[in-house]
């Protein structure tokens, strides 16, 4: 999928608003409806009977896999779905049937300036997420925009800047989805480095191994630099590295030098013609913190049975502390005298832990309920409480400043110090 082809996929921020009556799509009643039948009456005449006065009403930009996601999170911690926005109309109306919305926007711009509509979800192709976040903070909204924030730094700083300028000024909440923090046992290791449990830390190092674009023939928008951004591996999934090791460890990486692999010169695209690929595959780092500890990182989409391993083991003067993301029921400490495997266990776990530990022990919890626990404290953030590592547009920015790191350390060869 190339820049041309997806350029109107919610790119029409500035069409003209026909807000479309949610009751019934296709004769199949959304979620949670009422039966009503479809009128000409504008939806403002009709939400409010049926939507709380206060609470989370939320609109849906972008229908794709992580659409689902949000809307199921949604969902989940109490909101209501509103509306969503998608590549056309009637994609969009098909959609707020499978995702059990009141209804559905034409355009981006609508959804937006919906008045039944409080936080607005970005989840949309990367080109796409600064224009769209201006919109909803100029129009009040709170946001919740997928990463990376933007296509670049300046980008990033811009949208930063805003959210902060709308939390100044009536408490407004920006947040970047960096879920994997969400995890129970990732806040288990947090809990246990800030307790001091683990000692000086020395090392932290780690990976993110994904293989969906391991052939020549794997092909998404996200190769593309113009729908993407410049940096593909890093910015993708790399940021979530380096946010889980900045998160569980409490010290920033100062210091990295970095190399980038393209390991399939060109990609088949769905037209079946081949296309120069001009973002990596793979990124190898090593890097300091301002704690003082070493550490080195692989980031691939090109590692062959790898389908989603972000692993982080950090090694201290007491204790050394493994977490993988595909086994994410258990911790693995290790000690000078033994060794152990921490099971997700509430009743067992610290209180900042045990807060996101939703099911008993020995019923797995997974990426679902860390998106669920993301909107749930985003929903706590919006009512003017202040959830302990609720990751917001700062933490957006702050991912763009590593990958500039990155792509500047790559392009000279040295190691380079990251400004923020």
């Amino acid at each position: 999928m190339r820049a041309e082809e997806v350029a109107r996929d919610l790119g029409a921020i500035d069409a003209p608003a026909t807000r479309t009556e949610p009751s019934a799509l296709d004769g199949r009643p959304v979620a949670g409806a009422a039966t009503t039948p479809v009128t000409d009456r504008p939806a403002t005449d009709l939400l409010p009977s049926r939507l709380p006065a206060a609470g989370y009403r939320a609109g849906i930009i972008g229908t794709g896999f992580i659409g689902e996601v949000h809307a199921r999170a949604i969902r989940t911690a109490g909101g209501d779905l509103v509306s969503v926005a998608g590549i056309d109309a009637p994609g969009a109306r098909e959609a707020a049937a499978d995702l059990g919305a009141w209804g559905y926007a034409a355009t981006s711009q609508e959804l937006i300036d919906d008045p039944d509509i409080d936080v607005v979800h970005i989840c949309t192709p990367n080109f796409l997420h600064v224009p769209l976040a201006t919109a909803a903070l100029a129009a009040g909204k709170h946001v919740v925009c997928e990463k990376p924030l933007a296509m670049d730094l300046e980008g990033a700083i811009a949208l930063a800047g805003l959210a902060e300028e709308a939390a100044a000024a009536d408490g407004r909440v920006a947040v970047v989805p960096f879920a994997y923090r969400f995890h129970p046992m990732v806040r288990e290791a947090r809990a246990r480095v800030r307790s001091g449990a683990v000692g000086t830390i020395s090392l932290v190092h780690g990976s993110y191994l994904q293989d969906w674009l391991l052939r020549a023939s794997d092909d998404n928008w996200r190769v593309d630099p113009a729908l993407g951004g410049a940096s593909r591996a890093f910015g993708d999934i790399g940021s979530h590295f380096c946010d889980l090791l900045e998160f569980t460890t409490g010290q920033r990486i100062a210091r990295l030098v970095a190399q980038t692999a393209t390991i399939n010169a060109e990609r088949t695209g769905a037209d079946g013609r081949p296309a120069p690929v001009r973002t990596e595959d793979a990124v190898t780092l090593q890097y300091e913190t301002d704690g003082g500890a070493l550490g080195s990182a692989v980031i691939s989409q090109v590692s062959a049975g790898r389908k989603n391993r972000l692993f982080l083991e950090i090694s201290g003067s007491e204790s050394t502390l493994a977490f993988d993301q595909e086994g994410p029921e258990t911790l693995w400490e290790g000690r000078r005298d033994t060794s152990r495997l921490l099971i997700r266990n509430p009743e067992a776990l610290t209180p900042e832990a045990a807060r996101y530990s939703r099911l008993p022990a020995g019923h797995p919890q997974g990426y679902q309920d860390c998106f669920d626990a993301l909107v749930g404290d985003t929903a706590a953030a919006i009512n003017g409480h202040t959830p302990d590592g609720l990751p917001t547009f700062a933490d957006g920015l702050r991912a763009a400043h590593l990958a500039e790191a990155v792509a500047r350390s790559a392009r000279t060869g040295t190691w380079v110090e990251v400004e923020a």
